[in-house]
């Protein structure tokens, strides 16, 4: 098959050693598989990023794509699923860009229920715009918008997406990229909203790579079932995002549940509004 593993000819200008090239390799590899196990196809693919060193993703991927405005992948994704629900659509988007501008469109989605997948490069930080702070920055971090330290504790991207009702929810981390890859296929293949927070250390203004890789475990090695909604709120209050020294931090799917999709429920899709045939009485019409 022409291309299979997705290349491009841009040249790539994220940092050296940079781990958004372990989340590139990654999804290239889960969509090759998929296009080989026939659960896609390439053609029916888009992906939409937004701002953020994450949005360069968009350059090195041979795909349909679509790059937006800060905070809003989610809502242009969704708008490509409804314009065609037979795609396949998969959203990248930063913490940043996801869970400041973009937190209304996120929780929306997670109601909602819609069949696209969303990806966070979650480094913690506004790495493009050299190492603000963002909503899941931890308590004390002192960068450029906080020269004296964070004043407030970050927030829980997991527990958000299982409060507000995602069908898919899941931690990766980009330290351990075949389980980044076995996740992205799973979340790809699944009927509804499916949310992949992906740990992604920043190695120039926010490098976690050493607090990370000493304190992750998998939940599947745990006998861990995803369709448990409460032990998956409590396994998602284990970390709280902070660098606490005490943390154990679980990657894996937190939870996983076939419910209708937003599509499913939106009656316009069942018979598209361009093929209905309509006869207008237009002497009742006038006469009113």
């Amino acid at each position: 098959m022409k291309n299979l593993n997705l290349q491009t000819k841009a040249q790539n200008t994220w940092c050296p050693g940079c781990f958004n090239f372990v989340i590139l390799w990654a999804f290239q590899e889960a969509i090759r598989e998929l296009i080989k196990e026939r659960k896609l196809q390439k053609k029916n693919l888009v992906v939409v990023t937004g701002i953020g060193c994450h949005g360069k993703i968009y350059d090195y991927l041979d795909l349909n794509g679509f790059y937006t405005l800060h905070g809003r992948v989610i809502p242009t994704a969704v708008g490509i699923k409804l314009g065609n629900p037979e795609l396949t659509v998969v959203g990248f988007g930063g913490d940043g860009d996801t869970f400041a501008e973009g937190i209304a469109h996120f929780l929306h989605a997670c109601n909602t229920n819609p069949d696209i997948t969303m990806l966070v490069h979650d480094n913690q930080v506004f790495a493009l715009t050299t190492g603000q702070m963002t909503p899941t920055t931890e308590k004390e971090y002192k960068g450029p918008s906080s020269p004296e330290g964070k004043k407030t504790n970050p927030i829980n991207p997991i527990t958000l997406a299982l409060a507000a009702g995602a069908s898919f929810v899941a931690r990766s981390s980009a330290t351990h990229k075949q389980h980044l890859k076995r996740i992205l296929k799973e979340a790809i293949v699944h009927k509804g909203f499916s949310f992949v927070d992906i740990l992604q250390p920043c190695i120039t203004f926010h490098n976690t790579a050493p607090y990370l890789s000493k304190r992750i475990y998998d939940l599947k090695k745990e006998r861990y079932n995803p369709r448990n909604f409460d032990l998956a709120f409590q396994k998602a209050l284990e970390w709280n995002y902070s660098l606490d020294q005490k943390s154990r931090i679980p990657i894996g799917i937190f939870y996983k549940k076939r419910r209708e999709t937003f599509e499913e429920g939106f009656f316009q899709l069942k018979k598209p509004w361009y093929q209905v045939q309509r006869k207008v009485n237009y002497r009742k019409l006038f006469h009113h």
